[in-house]
């Protein structure tokens, strides 16, 4: 099925054209290169994080229209929930109830390694090309993901960071729908058909960005060590299942923590209100009460490497940490407590003496 967007009465339709296709030729092509965005052709938004004032003013400028092929604003819905919600709610019926008009759905739970047993994990160059293809954007589009109203900020965190890591060059978050809704701005509902595809050059993924399994290991190992580099680990599930005191949602995995990993539950950086991030300073003040030294390198890490990437929005926010040095890591908590040995002592339990 496709990624879709733009309202249709009463059915869902395929595709009008075969990514597939597209990309076959595209890998056979070594001429193929990234389209160039015309100078001054699309509104730009100073800071990561946008308002919805700052959305609904570009999209007046610099609509998504098909019939255009100058550059556009995209809003992006990435709205997804956990597979243990309790009113058992999903992305697209949510973006299907309400969302920000002309918006397309980035189905998280489709955009990912497929053969991997860990969920979430990061697809491959082509998979991530050709999904943007079928959502019908194009490399000089400038791109805001957002999350449901419900959430606030969730899931659009770890999109938007998806799209940085395969170097997307103009993405952003909206800060958020939530604030859209309750500021009147307008909305759409019903059912969806297809956009116009199109060719989105297959990217590199930045590997510095990511922290894999065997690195993070590393940093668990080294931990207290003389000599060692002093990587932080940044945890954003609850205290509960940091502490081992309450179980994962996701049968039979041991809850707990890395050794020497800090417990920052991701919803400490939104406001518990509106669900939007905390103002730059409350955010440092986070940060610096929580013990993160900003002069060393950071791994944000979670369940499954979703609400990581709120701590790394929010470490970006604060300018806590260099982005050359800041990592989030893909597998998270999900690889983590089924790959270590317990002979290596890396699942610590809040109290337990080492």
């Amino acid at each position: 099925m496709a990624f879709l967007s733009v309202i249709h009465p009463l059915r869902v339709s395929l595709p009008q054209c075969s990514s597939r296709q597209l990309y076959r030729s595209l890998a056979r092509s070594s001429s193929a290169r990234p389209l160039v965005l015309r100078a001054g052709a699309c509104r730009s938004f100073s800071n990561y994080l946008v308002s919805p004032q700052e959305l609904a003013d570009a999209l007046k400028t610099s609509p998504p229209s098909p019939i255009s092929s100058e550059p556009r604003v995209i809003p992006l819905c990435a709205s997804w929930f956990m597979p243990n919600d309790p009113q058992g709610r999903t992305g697209i019926d949510v973006f299907r109830e309400k969302r920000i008009p002309k918006a397309r759905f980035f189905d998280l739970d489709k955009v990912i390694d497929k053969r991997s047993p860990y969920p979430h994990m990061l697809p491959n160059s082509k998979h991530f090309a050709e999904s943007m293809s079928e959502l019908g954007i194009r490399r000089e589009d400038t791109v805001v993901v957002y999350d449901s109203w419900e959430l606030g900020i969730f899931s659009a965190p770890r999109v938007g960071w998806t799209m940085k890591v395969f170097g997307h060059p103009k993405v952003h978050i909206l800060n958020n729908f939530r604030l859209w809704v309750d500021q009147g701005l307008p909305t759409e509902s019903g059912n969806v058909w297809t956009v116009e595809c199109g060719m989105y050059p297959i990217p590199e993924l930045d590997e510095n960005k990511v922290a894999d399994f065997d690195a993070v290991r590393e940093v668990a190992l080294d931990y207290n060590k003389e000599g060692a580099e002093g990587v932080q680990v940044l945890d954003a599930r609850s205290h509960g299942r940091w502490a081992g005191t309450v179980p994962e949602p996701r049968a039979g995995l041991s809850s707990g923590h890395m050794p020497g990993s800090i417990n920052i539950p991701f919803d400490a950086v939104l406001d518990p209100e509106t669900k939007a991030f905390l103002p730059t300073e409350k955010l440092k003040e986070l940060f610096t009460k929580s013990g993160v030294d900003p002069t060393k390198p950071i791994i944000s890490t979670c369940g499954t490497g979703v609400t990581a990437c709120i701590i790394e929005t929010a470490l970006n926010e604060a300018g806590v940490g260099s982005p050359e040095t800041r990592k989030v890591y893909d597998g998270s908590w999900t690889e983590w407590a089924q790959r270590v040995k317990p002979s290596d002592s890396l699942i610590r339990k809040e109290g337990d003496v080492v």
